[in-house]
């Protein structure tokens, strides 16, 4: 008796090579469309990147797998029309899975033609999320070390700008302070007064461009952050003002830091006055804080360690995305001419970068605004 074999692909057909070719590829969704958009095939790629098996999908939109806002505005007919007019079209856009989480997708949609008639549309498409992600997180990286290095030159700026202009105030307040002992009383007198206060008020902004420049010398000490909390807090409210509520949760169990103390009151305290000039009409400022695992943000190659980070929130007017950038440098503001002299922020950033800390802002137009300072724990 004959034995028979089971015959063997003809992979001489084409159309059988195709098919083969297509449910090989898992890394890419490749299916055909229809001139509407309607799916017409299915390849396992399209069921790993995007979920769906092949019933789920053929003959459905491929709008289905745009965001709901892109698909409303016809993005994907727009795409459809580009490929055809224009013989290709290839973008990168986000785009959405069976359960709902979005991928980032490198797509290319190709149109096929029959005798000059449109009779569908060759769809690729590839997940790239990772790729992005990692591009976004260098680009941020750069960002940050660009950022960093510009508050560098500026701190060396400003403090040389500074000390120049200390030892002036120093030499007016000392002839200020020589002239007082001879005109005890008159106008003269209250001329000097109003002029050493003048100057009084000068050399506290000197001492706050020291501290952005990191020329302050600080006076560490072992530090509490609840109880020094609860000591300045009556301050802190009456800073605030009555049309604001203002809400502390600092936890006990926190580690205790190493900080210069009366720097650390004067940091909160211009927090808070600038979350209070935020809310001109009232509002809330909630003071918490947390112990996490981070890094520095601004150090290359910084490795994770524990920090406590004090966070100001106020729910105001919040800053622009343009001003983001911008707000720890000395003497810049947003407060109209007369409100503030831009140096609240600078001291609040000089003071974290000095006890060997970090500062980040979070603002949002018409929700308000979040400053965190995080200060390293010591390691004993």
């Amino acid at each position: 008796m004959a034995q028979t074999t089971k015959p063997k692909t003809d992979l001489r057909d084409e159309s059988r090579q195709f098919a083969l070719l297509v449910n090989s590829v898992t890394d890419y969704a490749l299916y055909m469309l229809d001139p509407t958009g309607l799916i017409q095939t299915w390849n396992p790629g399209g069921q790993r990147i995007k979920g769906y098996v092949a019933a789920d999908v053929v003959g459905t939109s491929f709008s289905r797998f745009y965001l709901p806002e892109e698909a409303e505005a016809g993005m994907p007919e727009r795409n459809l029309r580009t490929a055809a007019t224009e013989g290709r079209y290839v973008a990168e856009g986000w785009r959405l899975r069976q359960d709902g989480t979005r991928f980032r997708a490198s797509v290319v949609i190709d149109p096929i033609w029959e005798d000059g008639e449109l009779v569908g549309f060759a769809k690729i498409t590839r997940d790239i999320t990772e790729r992005f992600e990692a591009q976004e997180q260098l680009l941020q990286a750069q960002r940050d070390l660009l950022q960093a290095q510009k508050m560098e030159a500026i701190g060396k700026f400003t403090l040389g700008l500074a000390h120049d202009f200390n030892n002036l105030l120093t030499i007016v307040a000392n002839c200020l302070d020589l002239i007082s002992l001879k005109v005890k009383d008159g106008g003269v007198a209250k001329l000097i007064d109003t002029a050493q206060r003048a100057a009084e008020r000068g050399a506290l902004l000197t001492r706050q461009l020291l501290t952005f420049g990191k020329g302050q010398a600080l006076v560490p000490e072992p530090v509490d952050l609840a109880a020094i909390m609860a000591e300045c807090e009556a301050l802190l409210r009456r800073s605030a003002g009555d049309a604001i509520a203002l809400t502390v949760e600092v936890s006990r169990s926190l580690p205790t830091l190493s900080l210069d103390k009366a720097q650390l009151e004067a940091a909160v305290l211009n927090l808070v006055c600038n979350s209070r000039d935020a809310m001109p009409k009232g509002g809330t400022i909630f003071i918490t804080a947390s112990a996490r695992r981070t890094k520095d943000p601004s150090v290359a190659d910084a490795v994770e360690k524990p920090y406590v980070c004090l966070s100001v929130q106020d729910n105001g007017h919040g800053i622009e995305m343009e001003h983001q950038g911008r707000v720890f440098e000395p003497f810049f503001t947003t407060k109209p001419i007369g409100r503030g002299s831009g140096l609240g922020l600078s001291q609040v950033f000089g003071f974290t970068a000095q006890s060997g800390g970090f500062t980040e802002l979070q603002s949002e137009l018409g929700k308000g605004t979040r400053v965190n300072v995080c200060f390293p724990v010591p390691e004993y």
